[in-house]
């Protein structure tokens, strides 16, 4: 098969297509055909020889994709040849065949795009593991959600809302970012470039702060954060964009008010959690919601492209303009 491959770790200029051998399933894995696969930002870092796939995972990039099954393993009962899927995978998405664990398939819909549908797995996952799996967030609290309009950052604001959480703050970096964020369902979106966001939810919360805070920055909002949580709240932190060590960090507010910090991540984690992640959000979204045209919860697709422009898409994702997921076809 052809799969997209790193000459050596560095910058997008080292992807290709090439050659490489297709994976064979196991007794539980479903062989797929791939339509589409997104782009994450894990992807970019495991490009430049910083995120090593956890063991046993293909070494080619990828973790959701939505394709046509081509074959399955001797103890497949849910999926047969030909039935349209898509899903999340350790890796190897970037391909023109990848194998997924039948647990973690989630059948396609005839009314979803295959594009639509490799745009699901990771931002919803992501975004409903940090909500109610680690943060346990609440009706009627209030959250901040850091990098609104990114792929995960979407997927929380309607999640938060479906949910019913009180006020819903979100961060973004342009004026054309906030007023998507406050269609999608934030109750008010920040523009970190023209204000600062932690005296708007300190105003907006009468000092009282939020329940929870879904951070992607780290460093650079490490203090903000803290001081804008309120008493037993939570902080779950899905990466640290702006950097991972935090100096003179004042640790009494944590025991003062009471706070909770945790890490969260999805790829590392066992199957048997993943499978059950998997059938939360199939349960609670993706069954009522993104696989019906009832508009009430949208998956956005900021642009398409075909896999030989794979270069071209690495540079978009990294360049920061884009509002939802980046797809790309493959032909």
């Amino acid at each position: 098969m052809l799969a997209v491959q790193v000459k050596q770790p560095g910058d997008a200029s080292q992807l290709y297509i090439g050659e490489y051998q297709t994976p064979t399933p196991t007794d539980t894995q479903l062989l797929v055909k791939i339509k589409c696969f997104c782009l994450n930002r894990m992807d970019i870092n495991q490009r430049e020889g910083n995120y090593p796939p956890p063991p046993g995972a293909s070494p080619i990039l990828g973790v959701e994709l939505s394709g046509i099954v081509e074959s399955v393993g001797k103890n497949v009962t849910k999926f047969k040849k030909g039935d349209a899927i898509f899903g999340l995978i350790p890796g190897g998405a970037y391909a023109e065949y990848a194998v997924i664990e039948e647990g973690l398939a989630i059948p396609k819909s005839e009314n979803v795009s295959f594009e639509k549908a490799a745009a699901i797995p990771e931002t919803w996952f992501t975004a409903y593991q940090a909500l109610f799996f680690v943060a346990e967030l609440k009706e009627g609290q209030d959250i901040l959600i850091h990098a609104g309009a990114s792929g995960v950052g979407i997927a929380a604001i309607q999640l938060a809302k479906d949910f019913g959480a009180n006020k819903i703050f979100v961060t973004a970096g342009s004026d054309e970012k906030v007023a998507f964020c406050e269609k999608l369902g934030a109750t008010r979106a920040i523009n970190y470039k023209t204000e600062k966001w932690a005296d708007v939810i300190a105003k907006e919360t009468n000092g009282n702060g939020v329940n929870v805070v879904v951070d992607m920055i780290g460093k650079d909002y490490w203090n903000d954060n803290i001081n804008s949580l309120a008493k037993d709240g939570h902080m779950v932190i899905l990466a640290f964009m702006s950097g991972n060590l935090v100096p003179n960090f004042n640790i009494a507010p944590l025991l003062f008010k009471r706070i909770r910090i945790e890490g969260t991540a999805l790829r590392s984690r066992c199957l048997e959690y993943q499978i059950r992640l998997r059938d939360a959000v199939y349960e609670k979204a993706i069954a009522h919601h993104l696989c019906k045209d009832d508009g009430a919860v949208k998956v956005f697709v900021d642009k398409v492209f075909d896999w030989k422009d794979i270069v071209e898409a690495h540079k978009y994702l990294e360049s920061n303009q884009s509002m939802g997921k980046i797809v790309v076809r493959v032909n």
